[in-house]
């Protein structure tokens, strides 16, 4: 019998704005230590020892980015699925069940989100154990952290009768009001809602089909005719899009006869917010996290992150900072929750600041914006060795290239060049033009666009090394 972790790497993280942002999330991001928490959790799932290779979820937009991170940590991944559409864990946690199954079909999997901090991992072993113990009889079951506090932030499980092991659940409830959770807390019959599940891979599948028909339906169809290349699985889009979007808890765990919680007490965080990263973060004496160039002066109790340039804070307390090279977050502990709000403004405005950083990173390496204005941006451009960006043209704008460090192979029309530190050249608009890296050390250069529109948008590719269209 096989046991495959799942590690879901979906979701953006919005109430960690302005670190987390759509296209570079807070699961990809380094925020306890130099290790992102996608790392972290592959890393704590692999020192379990005995499992098979993972099965990563996650979508199109992150996935040369994540399939990096594994590389950075040494790990080889059973199967990257791409999800064509977010449309939940239900129908994500199936596309891995389904490989799963077809890998192993007696295999057991263990679905863990790819943003959750753990702090003591032998308790986690333990009763990871237990969940598996319990799967083996064909339980479905997920953690309940055991609450250290009335939190209105989660939602809760009810447990109750005994299993070996853990107990079975009575229900699953949705986030309470403060009166409730203390009742909750009091009773000791109520544990936090993790997010985190094992199960035999068929068992789950046979669940989804007596309850949720149209989910299964839609997703064994869209499994069956993937495309699969070295890296990736791309179920197909069209059946995938039908798939009415819901999550495990409410498409299976809450209608199952044979839902079980196993108890978990191993330092759990879900990191979903400025204050809760707060609590789990290294402290001074006056209580603050200070990251970066940061002055304090007559400050308790606060988180100041800074990114680009010195930050100062005098006087306060309680307080959240936040600074990045385009945007500065500031906010009461209090109301960190409410962060996402700024995010929806961000939306409805059709901001670049909730998708994007400056730093924009590319399977090739990445480019981060310099200086900017009406017909003119200037960037930074890192390609690592042996990448090359695709072979397109712009319609306009045109491009100044002036190399840093390293040695550039450039396609120019139909003239291939090298160029070396403090060498340039010039693509004139309507010119097909390539950049490329054919040396050992990363190839930086800057870039001076010119023209009267310079969105992402306006590329034309001809040829491209990771099979991207647009």
């Amino acid at each position: 019998m096989t046991v495959i972790p799942v590690i879901l790497c979906g979701g953006s993280g919005s109430r960690l704005w302005p670190l987390s942002r759509e296209h570079y999330p807070k699961q990809l991001l380094s925020l306890v230590d130099d290790s992102s928490l996608l790392q972290n959790t592959v890393k704590r799932i692999e020192a379990v020892g005995g499992y098979s290779a993972p099965i990563l979820v996650c979508n199109e937009n992150h996935r040369f980015l994540i399939a990096e991170q594994m590389r950075e940590v040494g790990v080889s991944t059973r199967a990257i699925i791409l999800e064509p559409i977010g449309r939940n864990t239900a129908p994500a946690v199936a596309l891995a069940a389904l490989q799963a199954v077809e890998d192993d079909v007696d295999s057991i999997i263990v679905v863990l989100p790819s943003d959750h901090v753990i702090t003591n991992q032998a308790v986690f072993e333990q009763s990871l154990d237990a969940a598996v113990s319990l799967a083996k009889r064909n339980m479905l079951v997920t953690f309940g952290v055991v609450p250290t506090g009335p939190e209105t932030g989660y939602g809760y499980i009810k447990a109750n009768s005994t299993l070996t092991g853990g107990r079975s659940v009575e229900e699953f409830v949705e986030k309470p009001n403060l009166e409730t959770a203390e009742k909750y807390f009091a009773s000791g019959d109520y544990y936090w809602n993790s997010g985190m599940f094992v199960f035999r891979a068929s068992t789950y599948l046979a669940e989804l089909s007596r309850q949720r028909p149209e989910i299964e339906k839609s997703v064994r169809a869209s499994f069956s005719t993937s495309i699969r290349d070295i890296d990736f699985v791309r179920p197909n889009e069209q059946s995938f899009a039908g798939c009415p979007a819901e999550s495990i808890d409410y498409a299976v765990m809450e209608g199952t006869k044979d839902a079980a919680v196993v108890p978990l007490d191993a330092g759990w965080s879900d990191v979903g917010s400025w204050d809760a990263l707060w609590e789990i973060s290294e402290k001074d004496k006056d209580r603050n996290t200070l990251i970066g160039d940061v002055l304090v002066d007559n400050v308790t109790a606060s988180y100041v992150h800074a990114e680009h340039r010195l930050v100062a804070v005098v006087g306060l307390d309680d307080v959240i900072v936040v600074e990045t090279a385009d945007a500065v977050m500031i906010a009461s502990l209090k109301h960190a929750q409410e962060v996402k709000n700024i995010v929806l403004q961000l939306e409805s405005s059709e901001r670049e600041e909730r998708i994007t950083h400056r730093k924009v990173y590319r399977p090739w390496g990445y480019y981060e914006s310099i200086d900017g204005q009406d017909r003119y941006q200037v960037k930074l451009i890192e390609v690592t060795p042996g990448a090359s960006l695709s072979l397109q043209m712009h319609h306009h704008r045109a491009e100044h290239w002036v190399v840093v460090s390293g040695t550039a192979e450039v396609t120019k029309g139909d003239d291939v060049f090298q160029l070396c530190e403090n060498e340039s050249t010039y693509i004139p608009i309507g010119v097909t033009h390539r950049l490329a890296n054919k040396g050992k050390i990363p190839l930086r250069i800057i870039e001076v666009q010119s023209g009267s529109y310079l969105g992402e948008d306006d590329i034309v590719r001809f040829e491209d090394d990771y099979g991207r269209d647009k």
